[in-house]
């Protein structure tokens, strides 16, 4: 078993909300979220008021405790008011990513019974859609402005009292994020207050921030990476968001420049981007102190050649997922030369063992590759609905198995080395293959398939498909396929190439023998 080297944070036991924004009202003037394209600012002490004043007014609507109410959105500075907003109202928060189709939306309110909706004009149609075909949303509520629709602008004009909320932190649910876990189609992970509260406080030794620093918020807030690392870490610690609603490299670059960005906390795609593209040599990032990497792998000589473009140290690395709240291992700001390759030492109050891929009782030495076990109070309750799936992924003894490969150096380094489960990253957002697979098996020309992630030239995991044709298409094209796909499922869902065979090689049980794919040329 390996443990920290850091001494043990006791349980944070508040509501996220008080965990986050506790000292928010004495930072007062302190820009909080600026809008990375317009300046717009929301100071602390404007965030403290506005976060109440909308409670006040998600409550007098009608939302109590225990509700859901899904926030679907691009990152925008209106989300974390949202987000604690309706947290201290006493809802569950369930995010959902905004290219979802109205299709893909309606499963997920289905599943966790959201009755509630905050979502963007530019999105409306998408969840009008998802709130019919779900049943049982009681109102959507938009950001900005849209006719027939209260705007939270609205909500914050509420005269009702704040609402005294009886959180239970170690048992209420504040976020209902959905993946995949290790396999099949997405689940509802229940994060409780304390569960998220607590990875902050063990997060913070190893990445500290404050007033000054000012962190560039690409990265959705939806995803739990940048829900923590992008909003609740650095609010919580006093630091300035500076948000933008998606990546597009210039105004990435602008915004480091306009802003005085201090410190990016990315995914691979964009070290790429910052390691080579030629339009980064037009500005000035000499603001920048630090580049942390997490969501997918980083190519090692990848790293090494952004912080020496940008001269800076060299890029640290992250690693956990949804289902630990999502932090565990993080390569220290503090740290004299780590490896090349590493995603970090383990975090205040977290243990792991590496167990046999053969055997999950027997425990594995410094050196030896085996599948990653964590325990910790950053474990999720559970998969909402779904105690089957979370007794196969937390065992009686409390360790959550990750699915992933890797090993520990004598140092107390980690190495992801490979995956034991099937779940694609495509540019940090997760692809279920067994959720592409249903969808192709609904092809009248397609007789089988089966999915695997494979790497592109520029480093990305992408879903390939292997098709088999019916007998009557045998002249079913690759593009007819991925368009198929495409007109059915989020953007980053889509199946970027397809290979044709003869039949999908299945184990005795039926299952798809994906090795045998990968060994395909």
């Amino acid at each position: 078993m390996f443990r920290s080297q850091y001494e043990d944070v006791p349980a944070v036991e508040e509501p996220i909300h008080d965990a986050v924004l506790a000292g928010a009202a004495e930072r007062g003037d302190a820009p909080a979220l600026i809008d990375g394209v317009d300046g717009t600012t929301l100071t602390y002490a404007q965030l403290d008021v506005f976060h109440r004043r909308l409670a006040a007014g998600f409550a007098e609507a009608g939302v109590s405790k225990g509700d859901v109410l899904a926030l679907h959105s691009p990152n925008t500075i209106a989300f974390p008011t949202a987000f604690y907003a309706a947290a201290r109202a006493g809802a569950t928060v369930t995010t959902v990513h905004p290219l979802a189709t109205p299709e893909e939306f309606a499963k997920q309110l289905r599943d966790c019974a959201a009755s509630w909706i905050v979502t963007v004009s530019p999105l409306l149609d998408s969840a009008r859609q998802a709130a019919e075909l779900a049943g049982g949303v009681r109102e959507i509520f938009v950001c900005d402005q849209a006719p027939g629709h209260r705007s939270l602008m609205e909500l914050l004009e509420s005269t009702a009292p704040e609402p005294q909320i009886d959180i239970d932190p170690v048992e209420d649910i504040a976020a209902l994020p959905y993946s995949s876990g290790t396999t099949g189609i997405p689940k509802g992970v229940m994060l409780t207050h304390r569960s998220i509260a607590t990875n902050l406080a063990q997060l913070a030794p190893t990445i500290p921030m404050g007033p000054g620093d000012r962190i560039l918020a690409v990265l959705p807030f939806f995803h739990i990476y940048g829900l923590t690392a992008l909003m609740n870490a650095p609010l919580r610690q006093g630091a300035t968001v500076v948000v933008l609603p998606r990546f597009d490299l210039e105004t990435f670059l602008a915004a480091i420049q306009k802003h005085h960005i201090t410190a990016l906390f990315v995914a691979p795609p964009i070290v790429l981007a910052l390691a080579k593209h030629p339009a980064v040599a037009k500005y000035d990032l000499s603001s920048l102190r630090y580049i942390i990497s997490s969501a997918a792998p980083l190519d090692a000589a990848l790293a090494a050649a952004c912080s020496q473009r940008l001269g800076l140290p060299p890029i640290g690395q992250s690693y956990g997922m949804t289902e630990l709240s999502p932090g565990t291992h993080v390569v220290p700001l503090d740290a004299e030369n780590p490896p090349l390759g590493t995603v970090g030492k383990l975090i205040a109050g977290t243990e792991m063992r590496i167990v046999s891929l053969d055997d999950p009782a027997e425990d594995l030495e410094v050196g030896e590759a085996g599948e990653i076990a964590i325990r910790g109070p950053q474990v999720m309750k559970g998969y909402l609905g779904q105690p089957d799936a979370t007794a196969a992924m937390i065992d009686s003894d409390g360790w959550l198995h990750t699915g992933d490969v890797g090993y520990v150096d004598a140092d107390g380094w980690l190495f992801v080395i490979d995956r034991v489960k099937e779940l694609i990253k495509y540019k940090g957002f997760q692809v279920a293959p067994a959720e592409l697979e249903a969808l192709l098996l609904t092809h009248p020309g397609i007789a089988d398939a089966a999915v695997i992630g494979v790497y592109n030239d520029d480093k990305n995991e992408i879903p390939r498909a292997y098709v088999v044709r019916q007998p009557s298409a045998t002249d079913l094209s690759e593009g007819e396929v991925m368009m198929y796909v495409a007109e059915r499922v989020a953007p980053y869902k889509r199946v970027r190439e397809v290979t044709f065979i003869d039949g999908i090689p299945r184990a005795a049980s039926g299952k798809i023998l994906r090795r045998r794919l990968r060994e395909l040329k």
